[in-house]
């Protein structure tokens, strides 16, 4: 008598990688496209020498810009900064969704695993920060993301108000924390006093920072690089921190609805949102970009700027930024629907696929030509060539991604993730995978 064909076939409750036939392409299209945004924002801002400028300095650099540099710089506050890395915080809360899915599917607990593979996920992110560049964004994702797994059980209308909550209403209370010593001080002089030194400690941390990007060891990088994200840049972070999960909680409560899996049953969806997000993006990154004007003209200064300005200006950024977000992620997804356009954009798949292997070859790449120890180039490149050399590069991606996959499952740093997570090495060339199956009985 033939045993049963359930007896020999693997169990569909082990955990595994979701294999690429299990992957969903749009998913992929609009991660390989926010990466693209958070490549351009990190070498714009910061790789780039920028934000380590001198207040007046760059001022002076603004003025007298060419105009397409001048274009590029506005080009870039309105439609670029803070909009790609809400879209990928926003796809980190729906791969969990994914994810805790899959595990519902097999009747076991996401806890587990997801705690290993955010463990495995931090000490990549702490790795990446200490030793290459201090701007890591794995680490705060991994620490964030083990409250997702708080939040997996609430209902969808606790997901929304919380995440509406962190997003408009946290950045207010993140800059009265930040401005609390200030707002706090007996006199409005003694307030001053106290804004203009810790202005001065902070201009004399990127000076001192600067000094060692510019010219230093790799050594010297990290160490003082080191040194500028703990006294300068870590506050930062904890202020928006609360904001990013805000985002995370969007992006739970996206894939919970299904609604990019079921893309062409939402469609009336994400024509509103496109609508609506254009309104926002306008209304919030616009009123960035006409304070940032007023302070290059010298009609407002730091010293006469009023105070409740930062305090309006902290959620209309976070809402420009979700708007635009929203704008970005509503087109691809509508545009995905032709079939002409799916092919078009779902070249950025592959890049999708690789985000962590391509994220961490972007920060090796520019620090190599920014800075000291490598090309020495940084403060030197204008906006302009900035984008130029960000779109060549992601370009040279694109093309690298699907080579490597069109013979391997993951990239080498998804490999090492994985098989660092699930506890053994995971079979990475395509023909190993299929040589396996081909040896499992029917």
């Amino acid at each position: 008598m033939t045993p049963a064909p359930s007896n020999v076939v693997a169990p569909i409750a082990e955990a595994r990688p979701i294999d690429s036939s299990e992957r969903l392409a749009l998913l992929d299209t609009l991660r390989g496209f926010a990466l693209c945004g958070v490549f351009l924002s990190n070498v714009f801002m910061w790789f780039s020498g920028r934000a380590f400028i001198p207040r007046e300095q760059m001022l002076a650099m603004m003025a007298s810009a060419s105009v397409l540099d001048t274009v590029t710089s506005q080009a870039f506050m309105l439609l670029v900064f803070g909009k790609f890395i809400t879209i990928f915080s926003f796809l980190f809360g729906l791969g969990f969704a994914v994810q805790l899915g899959r595990a519902e599917e097999r009747g076991a607990s996401i806890t587990p695993l997801y705690s290993r593979r955010l463990g495995v996920m931090l000490m990549m992110g702490l790795t990446h920060l200490f030793l290459l560049w201090y701007g890591d964004i794995l680490s705060t994702y991994a620490v964030l993301g083990f409250g997702l797994l708080v939040f997996r059980r609430r209902s969808d209308r606790t997901l929304l108000i919380g995440a509406a909550l962190l997003a408009l209403v946290w950045p207010v209370i993140g800059t009265l924390i930040v401005k609390l010593p200030q707002l706090l001080a007996d006199t409005p002089e003694a307030g001053a006093a106290i804004a203009k030194a810790s202005g001065e400690h902070s201009a004399a941390l990127k000076a001192q920072a600067l000094a060692s990007f510019s010219g230093g060891s790799w050594l010297d990088v990290v160490r003082d690089g080191g040194r500028f994200y703990v006294i300068d840049f870590l506050p930062m972070i904890l202020t928006t921190m609360l904001a990013t999960f805000g985002r995370f909680l969007l992006g739970l409560l996206a894939g919970r609805r299904r609604i990019f899996h079921d893309a062409p049953q939402h469609l009336g969806l994400f024509r509103r949102l496109l609508g609506w997000g254009l309104v926002a993006g306008v209304v919030g990154s616009g009123a960035g970009l006409v304070l940032q004007q007023l302070m290059l003209r010298k009609i407002l200064t730091p010293e006469t700027l009023p105070t409740w300005v930062p305090f309006a200006m902290a959620p209309l950024r976070h809402l420009g930024e979700l708007g635009f977000a929203s704008v970005y992620v509503s087109g691809i997804t509508l545009l995905f629907q032709r079939a002409a356009w799916q092919r078009l954009l779902g070249v950025l798949a592959p890049v999708g696929r690789m985000a962590l292997t391509n994220y961490l070859s972007q920060t090796v790449m520019s620090v190599l030509f920014f800075y000291g120890y490598g090309l020495g180039q940084i403060t030197k490149v204008g906006p302009a060539a900035c984008f130029g050399l960000c779109l060549a590069v992601f370009a040279v991606q694109v093309a690298w991604s699907h080579l490597w996959l069109s013979r391997f499952r993951f990239g080498p740093a998804e490999w090492v993730w994985r098989s660092l997570t699930y506890g053994k090495a995971q079979p990475m060339r395509r023909d190993d995978v299929a040589g396996r199956r081909a040896t499992v009985p029917a």
